[in-house]
C-alpha cells in the first residue's frame, strides 16, 4: 500500500478579543485561506495538531465532509517524546492522508510540527505545503526593512539580561550582514521585550512592531529606537512579531534613496490609509491623541 500525503494546512492568524494565544480565529477561513485549501482541509479525517481543542475550533469553521466527532486529532507539542513522532506517522504510512496544523499561521514554522515533517521525509511520505497566512512574511512585507536578506530567530531568552545580550547580537549581525532580524514573543512578555530593545539597541536602529496581525486590532509601527524612546508603544498582551534593521544598513539605504531623488522635490505624502504607521498603537493614550486613521 502506498503511503498517504501529509498536508501542511495554515490556520487563520487573527484572534478574538481577549484570547491571548491567537488560537480562536476571528478571521473567517473563507477569506483567510484559498478555496482549494478549505476544501481539502474539510475532507481530511486525520489531523496532527499542537492543541486538539483549538484544532477542533478551527475545523468547526470549515464545511466538513463528516461529523467532527469522526475526525481523529492527535497532539504534537513540546511535551511529545521524540519516540512518539513515528506513531503519529503510522496512519499515513498505511495510506491515510493527514493534515498538520499549528495554533495559528503556517505549521512547522516556529512550531513542533517540523519534527513530523522531518520524519515524513525520512519515511518517503509526500509532504504538501498549502498557501495561507504567515505572520513572519506579513511583518516583513509591511516593515519597509530589507526584504532581500532576513533571519528568523524564534523566541528570545526570557531572562532580561540574556535577552538584552541576544538583542545586541542580532543588531550587530543585522548591521554587518545588512539583513533584517525577525523574532516573536508571547503576548504577556511583548511589552518587556519592547522595553529591553529600547534600552539595549542603538538609537538609529530601526525597530518594527507588528501587533495582532490579520485581526480587527492589527497595528504595525516602524520607528528608530530613538523615536520609540521618545514615544513608547504600549503592546502588553498583544500578539507581536518584532523586526529590526541595524543602523549601518539603515543609513546606507537612506543615502541610496536620497541620491536617487531630486533635491528639489519633496517625498510624496504617505497614503491616508496605511498599515505601517509612525504612531503608537491606537488603543494607547499616545495613539488616541495622535493617530488620524484606523490601523
Amino acid at each position: 500500500m502506498n503511503p498517504g500525503t501529509l498536508h501542511l494546512i495554515p490556520v487563520p492568524i487573527g484572534r478574538a478579543a481577549g484570547n491571548e494565544t491567537g488560537s480562536t480565529q476571528q478571521s473567517d477561513p473563507a477569506t483567510a485561506l484559498p478555496a482549494p485549501v478549505i476544501t481539502l482541509a474539510a475532507s481530511l479525517d486525520y489531523y496532527i495538531a499542537e492543541n486538539a481543542r483549538t484544532a477542533r475550533a478551527f475545523l468547526k469553521t470549515l464545511p466538513l465532509a463528516r461529523p467532527i466527532q469522526a475526525i481523529e486529532i492527535r497532539e504534537l507539542n513540546e511535551h511529545t517524546p521524540a519516540a512518539a513522532v513515528h506513531e503519529l506517522l503510522e496512519p499515513i504510512l498505511k495510506g491515510r492522508n493527514a493534515g498538520l496544523v499549528s495554533e495559528a499561521g503556517c505549521p512547522a514554522v516556529a512550531d513542533p510540527g517540523s519534527l513530523l515533517v522531518a520524519a515524513a521525509h525520512r519515511a518517503g511520505v509526500t509532504v504538501f505545503p498549502h498557501v495561507g497566512p504567515s505572520a513572519l512574511l506579513l511583518t516583513l512585507m509591511a516593515s519597509g526593512l530589507n526584504g532581500q536578506r532576513f533571519t528568523f530567530s524564534g523566541y528570545l531568552p526570557a531572562n532580561p539580561k540574556q535577552r538584552a545580550e541576544a538583542l545586541v547580537r542580532l543588531e550587530r549581525r543585522s548591521a554587518q550582514e545588512q539583513e533584517t532580524q525577525l523574532w516573536i514573543e508571547t503576548p504577556y512578555r511583548a511589552q518587556a521585550v519592547f522595553e529591553t530593545a529600547t534600552q539595549s539597541l542603538q538609537a538609529q536602529t530601526q525597530l518594527v512592531l507588528a501587533c495582532d496581525l490579520a485581526s480587527a486590532d492589527q497595528w504595525i509601527g516602524s520607528r528608530t529606537i530613538a523615536q520609540w524612546r521618545a514615544q513608547p508603544a504600549q503592546i502588553a498582551d498583544r500578539l507581536t512579531v518584532f523586526a529590526l534593521l541595524g543602523a549601518a544598513f539603515t543609513a546606507n539605504f537612506s543615502a541610496s534613496s536620497a541620491s536617487s531623488t531630486s533635491p528639489n522635490k519633496q517625498s510624496p505624502a504617505p497614503p491616508k490609509h496605511q498599515n505601517v504607521s509612525p504612531g503608537a498603537p491606537q488603543h494607547s493614550l499616545a495613539g488616541r491623541s495622535q493617530r488620524r486613521f484606523r490601523p
